[in-house]
Order: structure tokens, then C-alpha cells, then sequence
């Protein structure tokens, strides 16, 4: 009779701290909100005004999951990794320094594991509001969805993760992670030449491997033109969110919180 049947879901970055709230027996999002992040701020501060501006942060959760949303990860086979090396698999990717925590994730669906700087700071502001919750770099969770995708599917997909200022690409096959990377963009061209560069780089045919796109993008912006201009079978990934109808959102917000709902 504890239980609330509800699981509160953040996702946090250096610019935003969203969260949504889930009702585990009718399955849909009930609440959603986010607020933007100071750099020149303390994040505690920041932090407690949020928690006393949204009441429902407060509340009792069955469970509560954190999504740290940076880039400074990289995605490593089972069998080569080392809990001890961890800092030396990001150094090829990212700037690390001694004084870095490094954390990771095992994909349920595919046997690697996504290593990782967490915000340590923000757990550690969280720990003292929850005491025990889980938490995951966003990739891995963007990553083991599209595997799910393609089980079965003996070709090669690309699938583009746009947000506001860089996006994900990732190609998978038959429930196997071929390649993931995250590109800075600013243009349409900067997008286009990532993705084409990439498909060069792993002999990938434009005119046979599709790719889907998710997040920031609709069928009639510039992104979607380039993208169909060059590669032969583009689409955009319809889901279908389950929201309530009490709650009025903006249709790109499900779209750009793709990860958030579906988690």
C-alpha cells in the first residue's frame, strides 16, 4: 500500500534540469517541466529554487532516474573492458583529468558498456534529496532503444539524434552498435557533411542504407532537405508518447525529449 505507482524521471545538463513524471499503471507521462541552467551560478543554489518552485519534485517516487546528458562518453566491447582503465578509453574522445570520477553503464541488449563522466555534483545534491536513485549517461539508453530497433534486421541503419547545438550517429545491424559518435553542428551543411563523411569513412551506400532521423527536426526544415538531397531513404521516427490529455505540451517537446519519455 506504500507504493505511488509513479516514477519521477530528470535529465540533466550544463544548460537545462528537466523532469517528467510517469504513471507506471496507465503508462504515460503526467507531468513535464524544465528550467534553464546558469553556468555563472552555483548549481546547488539553482538547484534548491527548482526544487521549491515544482512542488512534485518533492514528493515519493517508487523510483527515480537520472540522465546525464553530455557527450563525454564512449561505448566499449565487455570483454576489453576495465573498471580500472576507465579514464583512458574517454581520453580519445574528450579532455579528462586526474581529479575526474568516471562511471558506466552495461547495454542490457548488447554486450558493451557506455563509459562515462557523470555530473558528480549534481548526484551528489540528489543523493541528499532521494538518498538512492538510478542513474545513466543518455546514450546508453538512446543507444539500446535503436538496438532493440534492429533486431533482426540483417542491414546496416543510420539513425541522426538532433538537439540544439549537436547531434548523435549512430549505425546499427541486427542488434549490434556499428558506430556512435556525437558532431558539434551549426548549419544544415555542417550535418550533412558528418553524415556523409561518416558513411564514406564505413563504405556506406547512400542510395541503400537509410537513414531515420529523431529529435529537433520536421519534414519541412532545412535539415530534413539536406539530409533527402544526398541520401536516397530518409525518414523521421514517429512514436507514439503516451501523454495525458491533461497535460498540454508543445508538439517538439516529446520530439526533443525523446530519451526522457521513453525511459
Amino acid at each position: 500500500m506504500s507504493k505511488n505507482y509513479h516514477k519521477l524521471l530528470i535529465q540533466v545538463s550544463l544548460k537545462k534540469f528537466s523532469f517528467a513524471i510517469k504513471d507506471k499503471l496507465a503508462h504515460e507521462i503526467t507531468h513535464f517541466a524544465s528550467e534553464a541552467i546558469s553556468l555563472t551560478k552555483p548549481i546547488d543554489e539553482q538547484l534548491d529554487k527548482f526544487f521549491q518552485k515544482h512542488i512534485e519534485l518533492n514528493d515519493k517516487y517508487d523510483e527515480v532516474v537520472v540522465l546525464h546528458d553530455n557527450s563525454l562518453n564512449t561505448f566499449i566491447p565487455r570483454e576489453l573492458f576495465s573498471e580500472e582503465s576507465m579514464g583512458s578509453y574517454l581520453q580519445y574522445t574528450t579532455k579528462v583529468f586526474s581529479t575526474d570520477y568516471f562511471a558506466y553503464d552495461e547495454l542490457e541488449t548488447s554486450k558493451i558498456n557506455n563509459v562515462y563522466v557523470p555530473y558528480v555534483n549534481i548526484n551528489n545534491y540528489l543523493i541528499d534529496k532521494f538518498g538512492t536513485f538510478t542513474y545513466h549517461n543518455i546514450n546508453t539508453l538512446l543507444v539500446e532503444n535503436l538496438l532493440k530497433k534492429s533486431i533482426q534486421n540483417p542491414n546496416k541503419e543510420a539513425y541522426a539524434f538532433l538537439q540544439k547545438d549537436h547531434f548523435e550517429l549512430i549505425i546499427v545491424q541486427n542488434g549490434e552498435l556499428i558506430f556512435f559518435n556525437s558532431f558539434q553542428y551549426q548549419t544544415p551543411q555542417d550535418f550533412i557533411y558528418y553524415i556523409l563523411f561518416t558513411y564514406e569513412q564505413l563504405v556506406l551506400n547512400p542510395d541503400f542504407v537509410p537513414l531515420h532521423l529523431l529529435g529537433r527536426i520536421d519534414e519541412n526544415d532545412t535539415y530534413f532537405e539536406q539530409a533527402y538531397t544526398y541520401i536516397r531513404e530518409v525518414d523521421i521516427v514517429q512514436n507514439k508518447f503516451f501523454i495525458s490529455g491533461d497535460l498540454l505540451l508543445h508538439h517538439q517537446v516529446p520530439k526533443q525529449y525523446y530519451i526522457l519519455f521513453h525511459s
